[in-house]
C-alpha cells in the first residue's frame, strides 16, 4: 500500500509540473515507520520517482516521531540521504512521541508539524499554548519550517501567527478533497482579486 500511495503521489506531482497553476505545489505524504525502515526505502523511492518523471524537491515524507525510537543512528543517515537527494523529511505530530529533542540536531529536517492536540487548546489550555510557542522558536532557531496541524478556527490562526507561526493546515482552510477539487481552488485562490 505504500508504494501504491508513493507511486500515486509522484504521478500526480509530474502532472503538476505541466500545469503552471499547479507546478509551484509541494506534496505531502505519510509514510509509515515500518515502510521507512525497510530494506531498499530509498532505492525504491528513486525508483518511482524517475518511473513518474516527478520533481524531487515538490516531494516531502512525513514521518512520525516513532521512526525514530528503534534505530536513531539509521534514521538519521536516511533521512541525511533522502535530504541530499532533495526530498524534503518532515517531523509530523511533533511533540506527541517518546523521543528526546536530542535528534533534532542529528536531523535534517526541513519542517516540524505541530500536532493538533496542541492547536486545538492553544487558546483554553496555558500548557498547549506553552507547548505551540517553543515548537514554533525551536524552528526558528534550528532554522527549520513550522506548519500548525489541525486549525479549525480564525481565533487559532490568529493566536499562531502571533506567535510566529507562518505556515497551517487544517479545516479552516478546506477538508480533504479529490484532486479535481484542489486544482479548481488552487485555481481560484490565483484568479485576481476583482
Amino acid at each position: 500500500l505504500g508504494r501504491w500511495v508513493l507511486r500515486t503521489a509522484c504521478r500526480q506531482l509530474a502532472l503538476w509540473e505541466n500545469d503552471t497553476s499547479m507546478a509551484h505545489l509541494t506534496l505531502a505524504v505519510n509514510v509509515s515507520a515500518r515502510q521507512f525502515r525497510s530494506a531498499g526505502f530509498v532505492d525504491d523511492l528513486l525508483a518511482i520517482i524517475h518511473e513518474s518523471g516527478a520533481v524531487r524537491s515538490r516531494l516531502k515524507l512525513e514521518l512520525t516521531e516513532t521512526v525514530l525510537i528503534e534505530d536513531l543512528e539509521e534514521a538519521a543517515a536516511r533521512i541525511t540521504e533522502l535530504s541530499r537527494l532533495g526530498i524534503r523529511v518532515a517531523l509530523d505530530d511533533f511533540g506527541t512521541g517518546y523521543s528526546s529533542l536530542a535528534y533534532l540536531k542529528l536531523l535534517p529536517l526541513s519542517q516540524l508539524k505541530i500536532d493538533q492536540s496542541f492547536v486545538q487548546d492553544v487558546l483554553s489550555d496555558p500548557a498547549a499554548a506553552a507547548i505551540a510557542r517553543s515548537i514554533v522558536g525551536l524552528g526558528e532557531s534550528l532554522e527549520v519550517e513550522v506548519i500548525a496541524e489541525g486549525v479549525e478556527t480564525e481565533s487559532q490562526l490568529k493566536y499562531l501567527a502571533g506567535i510566529g507561526c507562518r505556515l497551517y493546515q487544517g479545516y479552516l482552510f478546506g477538508r480533504p478533497a479529490e484532486v479535481a477539487a484542489l486544482e479548481r481552488l488552487v485555481g481560484q485562490l490565483q484568479q485576481p482579486a476583482p
